[in-house]
């Protein structure tokens, strides 16, 4: 079973003319952006508007921006981000339901690669958490813990570049996570580098850029490319990011 949650993402026009408003991508969220399938993956380069966009649906969904999971706060990170402030994400039914109900019962989760070490130091072991000890495990091992007991059933999930502490083998592993968590209700909205997140069948892929926000396929991607070209010929991207002759 498969259920959208949030279905468009849109901004006001009446918005500031500083940072972050002045990024194509957050700029192009005026026209609004629609979500067409439970897993939406938001690819660009760094500094494209990715992370900014996952923490302002964190604030709309009462999710600590920092990281965690949606009816508590964990942290004081003071007042929402300021695209947090205006953005509108729409929710259907399920999504009301799902991410602004009754606190107890609410089902979002925000997995924050930077700083979920330093949320564990907090939740680990309470009721409604994990149990295990992170720092006890490997970066990646922690990662599991907390996507094994946070990231499953109907909810939403979103994600900020879960790949850093990731694997090849672990990516994999998280792609079957995604999947699974598709044919339970869930929908996942994730920022990411990585071409093997966004590899999985039948999610919407966005690009981020000086165009702003456009929809594309997985193979059409700027990013599959230079990785396709790097891991062709190493050396012609090398000659230039050690500003020397690989010859």
């Amino acid at each position: 079973m498969t259920s959208m949650l949030v279905t468009r993402l849109r901004m006001p026009r009446d918005h500031s003319g500083e940072w972050p408003f002045t990024l194509a991508p957050i700029a192009h969220l005026v026209d609004g952006v629609e979500l067409t399938a439970p897993v939406t993956f938001l690819v660009g380069e760094n500094g494209s508007g990715k992370s900014t966009i996952v923490e302002a649906i964190a604030d709309v969904c009462r999710i600590n921006s920092e990281g965690g999971k949606a009816g508590t706060k964990y942290a004081s990170t003071g007042p929402a981000t300021p695209l947090g402030e205006v953005l509108d994400a729409e929710l259907t039914s399920a999504g009301v339901r799902l991410v602004h109900g009754p606190r107890l019962k609410r089902r979002a989760f925000f997995l924050r690669a930077e700083t979920l070490f330093n949320l564990a130091r907090s939740v680990s072991g309470k009721y409604g958490f994990w149990d295990d000890d992170l720092t006890e495990q490997s970066h990646g091992e922690g990662f599991f813990t907390v996507l094994d007991r946070m990231v499953a059933g109907p909810g939403l999930y979103l994600m900020d570049e879960p790949e850093a502490a990731l694997s090849f083998n672990s990516c994999l592993r998280l792609l079957s996570l995604m999947d699974r968590v598709v044919t339970q209700g869930g929908q996942i909205i994730c920022a990411t580098h990585s071409p093997i997140l966004a590899s999985l069948p039948g999610a919407q892929i966005l690009e981020l850029g000086d165009h702003g926000i456009r929809t594309t396929e997985w193979d059409k991607l700027q990013l599959v490319d230079h990785w396709r070209r790097y891991l062709a010929k190493p050396d012609f991207y090398l000659r230039y990011a050690l500003d020397r002759d690989t010859d």
